[in-house]
């Protein structure tokens, strides 16, 4: 990790609020979705397969799915979920029918003024081209095309899967899973155990309105540390954030820090190649980054 101290970045913070305010497909803490913020996670090592369960309740009490199957883009989002094999190092295959549905995807994000605000600002800064087509076939490979994690072993990983599914590294280590949705299935399905939330400096434990938390939990038998992830926000508001970052820089690790609603938030994108490796907000202060 670099020692450089990071500023404020006034323009995405500005763009990224804008983006905040057109997301009309956002869930409403209290009303479409209702969590339960138990107790404050103990500290635990990396690839540690063990920690007190300090939350006795799952994090979702409550999320309206009949909004979750009426939004066109959290259905077509909801959809892949299923596609992936979540080992690293087991090599992916994509069926017709799963490209079908990644492009399904692609095409909702798209009808909304979240991804057109996007667009339009990608296009201003040249790092994008003007035709909707390319900009979707540019959106697909940074997010969907397929690449190796683990050496020798056929392409196993993607942007998509890493960020929103989740993987599991040598069955010792979860991955990414940086998504709301896929923590509330997989909550529901009891694949993930919520077992406390981190607190922000200044605050000692979030509010049931709060729509970035820093959170402990385990998953197929393993424990991430802290997980940062937004609650209630879109697909595309997501989708959004990440690609902008992503594109802005050719570095390995990108970090922005910018003012999103009352969160000091830094948004982090880890290049692989041409494509994105991992992408996800750091609650400012919560813990140690270096456990994302």
């Amino acid at each position: 990790m670099s020692s450089k101290v990071l500023e404020l970045n006034h323009e995405l913070s500005k763009l990224f609020n804008e983006l905040w305010d057109a997301d009309v497909n956002r869930f409403v803490p209290g009303k479409d979705y209702t969590i339960d913020l138990q107790e404050k996670a103990g500290f635990v090592q990396q690839s540690s397969g063990v920690a007190r369960d300090s939350a006795s309740e799952p994090l979702f009490r409550y999320v309206n799915e009949e909004r979750l199957k009426s939004i066109k883009t959290f259905a077509a989002f909801v959809s892949l979920l299923d596609n992936y094999e979540t080992s690293t190092g087991v090599a992916e295959v994509v069926t017709p029918q799963e490209m079908a549905e990644n492009n399904r995807f692609l095409d909702a994000i798209l009808e909304t003024e979240v991804m057109k605000l996007t667009h339009q600002y990608l296009v201003r800064k040249n790092w994008s081209k003007p035709s909707l087509n390319d900009f979707k076939s540019q959106l697909y490979d940074i997010w969907f095309q397929l690449y190796t994690r683990e050496t020798g072993k056929g392409p196993d990983s993607c942007g998509f899967e890493h960020v929103f599914v989740g993987e599991t590294k040598h069955g010792k280590e979860i991955l990414g899973l940086h998504n709301w949705v896929q923590f509330y299935l997989q909550e529901k399905h009891k694949q993930v155990d919520y077992k406390g939330y981190i607190a922000r400096r200044k605050k000692s434990r979030p509010d049931e309105d709060d729509q970035v938390l820093s959170l402990q939990f385990s998953w197929k038998g393993l424990v991430k540390p802290v997980g940062s992830t937004f609650i209630g926000v879109s697909p595309e508001f997501e989708f959004a954030l990440y690609t902008i970052i992503f594109l802005q820089s050719q570095e390995k690790v990108t970090r922005e820090m910018v003012r999103l609603e009352e969160y000091e938030l830094q948004i982090v994108v880890y290049r692989h190649g041409k494509y994105i490796g991992t992408a996800y907000p750091v609650l400012l202060s919560s813990n140690n980054e270096d456990l994302y």
